[in-house]
């Protein structure tokens, strides 16, 4: 599952919560302000209404509170904050508590909080800034539950920014520190997040370890969450009935937690199940609940794409054409925060070896200078030896400065190119094919767009291995780039599925290219470096003269067009729209541009 609002919205939960003790009824004393503030660290993430009526009875008489417990129940007020979306206010009280806050754990606490609401808050620089100085704090803890904190909310936030490797190694540490079972289960709900993003068998030998642990810890929300990983791995495998069975009987236990983001992911994974079970009823309820809501910017993305498809399965154009648009505003909206979790992580961890390069530079000009003055009485071959060595120091700053540029160029073309074909990514040609089609529109120009699919992939891969469907891949787009110009814009939008804009190009053009690009994918098969199975692709073809400029439109019409060549046998062309014209596309009859 992708991080999403729920998410970020029980980080610092996560990152603070201890055990799930016994029931309140059953604890020390309630006139007992230190009981009391103990019981409220115990049940945040396992009984949220009453730890809210826990800091009521402690905030009735501050008077009987020490200043330490002053400071943490300040805490529990700012995680509070944090819990009710009031970022802002969670903030501020959360620097009051890290600079002011007696107990030096407690101070470290409030910084590993600090971090993750500057994370739900969207302040990534801010937060991985802060990062550094939390890990370099970490061994100054003085309670092991302070460390086991300190680990969720660091596993946490290298999830946030794509860095699987770091977030399992803590993942992993947190796991074998762990002091009981709540805090465990939290390791292993960290552990089942990474590995249900990597390839291999691990998730699903770990899983069922993993769900025992949570609940036998009481902890509904990750036990949840752990199960709506596992349903989206069996959907994935093409396994709907397997993915309804996993969730369907927890449904009400989720709707009981209160965490309108966990209740989210459930329904839009029941709904994409239903669905793919041809459940059409069943899918457009759970779906629609999703949207009621609509928090979780990853389960509006499924919700959203599942009434897209079932509209347009009952041939409902107009209703399928709204749906579709909330899908591609969701997702856009979705990468686009993904992507700025990871170039802000990119960015700090630059910055931060930027001032230990710094740092070393200036050492190193220190001692030069040193060497300098005490040569400085001695010959002329001595003060050259200086100056040699001054020349030194500067070409290594030049070489690092060249570094540093040459690295902040790879990481910009990370953030805009697909890692496996090379060509944009679905947020870049988003960006781009914009942008193209604002230039057209001002001089009526002719602009197409072709949407590719590569025909019965998931057999391929079923069939053949994931690597075979990875140089099918490849071979694809390379095909097809040999028929393109360098103003056309093409892309990967996800999978097998590919878009290509043509600017100055009319339709009969665009599906002529599109039916030559056919041809020779389908020729890879035999061919000399080619495949040692059938690859064929479908492809359909929206313009401007029918579609207007509007991305959206134009995505979608190639999207049918597509649709009707996979129903009419695949591995064939499809131009959408007539001869007549729309409002917003160029006129019928004006001669139409095809750059060479």
């Amino acid at each position: 599952m992708n991080p999403s609002r729920f998410i970020r919205s029980i980080l610092v939960a996560a990152c603070v919560a201890l055990a799930c003790g016994p029931p309140l009824a059953m604890c020390a004393a309630p006139s007992d302000p230190a009981a009391l503030l103990e019981q409220a660290d115990r049940i945040k993430t396992s009984n949220h209404a009453d730890f809210v009526d826990l800091l009521r009875r402690l905030d009735a008489d501050p008077t009987a509170l020490s200043r330490p417990q002053q400071d943490q129940l300040q805490y529990f007020h700012a995680w509070e904050f944090a819990f009710q979306g009031d970022d802002a206010q969670a903030i501020k009280t959360l620097r009051s508590v890290a600079a002011h806050a007696a107990d030096p754990d407690l101070r470290l606490r409030a910084q590993g909080s600090l971090v993750n609401v500057l994370v739900n808050a969207t302040r990534y620089q801010e937060a991985y800034a802060l990062l550094d100085g939390l890990l370099a704090a970490l061994p100054g803890a003085r309670d092991p539950m302070t460390r086991q904190r300190i680990f969720a909310q660091v596993t946490q936030l290298y999830i946030d920014s794509g860095q699987n490797d770091l977030a399992l190694r803590y993942a992993d540490r947190m796991l074998a520190e762990a002091q009981d079972d709540p805090m465990a289960c939290q390791a292993q709900y960290y552990r089942m997040r990474v590995y249900s993003k990597l390839p291999g068998n691990t998730f699903e030998t770990g899983y069922p370890a993993a769900l025992a642990r949570c609940v036998k810890a009481h902890e509904p929300l990750y036990t949840d969450s752990i199960r709506v990983f596992v349903a989206i791995r069996f959907l994935d495998q093409g396994h709907a009935d397997a993915a309804r069975a996993a969730l369907e009987p927890y449904l009400q236990e989720a709707r009981e937690t209160g965490f309108v983001d966990l209740v989210e992911d459930v329904d839009a994974t029941l709904a994409r199940a239903a669905w793919a079970q041809g459940d059409a009823v069943t899918a457009r309820a759970h779906a629609l609940q999703v949207m009621r809501t609509g928090r979780n910017s990853f389960a509006v993305i499924v919700a959203s794409k599942v009434l897209y498809e079932i509209a347009k399965a009952q041939g409902d154009t107009a209703a399928a054409l709204a749906w579709h648009e909330k899908y591609a505003i969701a997702d856009k909206g979705y990468t686009n925060d993904v992507s700025a979790r990871a170039l802000a992580y990119q960015m700090v961890h630059q910055q931060v070896q930027d001032k230990k390069a710094q740092i070393a530079a200036l050492a190193q000009q220190n001692q030069v200078l040193t060497l300098k003055q005490s040569v400085s009485r001695k010959n002329m071959l001595v003060a050259w030896l200086g100056a040699a060595l001054l020349l030194v120091v500067a070409s290594s700053i030049a070489l690092y400065a060249w570094r540093t540029k040459r690295s902040q160029l790879k990481f910009q073309k990370l953030a805009r190119r697909d890692g496996l074909t090379e060509i944009h990514n679905r947020h870049y040609f988003i960006e781009c094919a914009e942008a193209e089609l604002a230039y057209c529109r001002k001089s009526m120009r002719s602009v197409s767009l072709v949407a590719i699919d590569l025909d019965h992939f998931k057999q391929i891969n079923d069939t053949h291995g994931h690597a075979a469907g990875d140089q099918a891949l490849k071979l694809a787009v390379a095909a097809c780039s040999q028929h393109l110009r360098s103003v056309d814009v093409f892309g990967r939008m996800g999978g097998e599925e590919f878009n290509i804009l043509l600017p100055d190009c009319v339709p009969e053009q665009a599906a002529d290219i599109a039916g030559k690009m056919r041809a020779q994918i389908a020729a890879l098969h035999g061919a000399k470096g080619g495949t040692a199975f059938p690859v064929t692709a479908s492809f359909g073809v929206s313009a401007a003269r029918w579609s207007g400029y509007d991305l959206a439109q134009l995505l979608a019409h190639a999207d049918s067009a597509l649709y009707q060549a996979k129903r009419e046998g695949r591995d064939r062309v499809v131009v959408h729209g007539t001869a007549s014209a729309v409002p917003g596309g160029p006129p019928v009859g004006i001669p139409e541009r095809r750059l060479a």
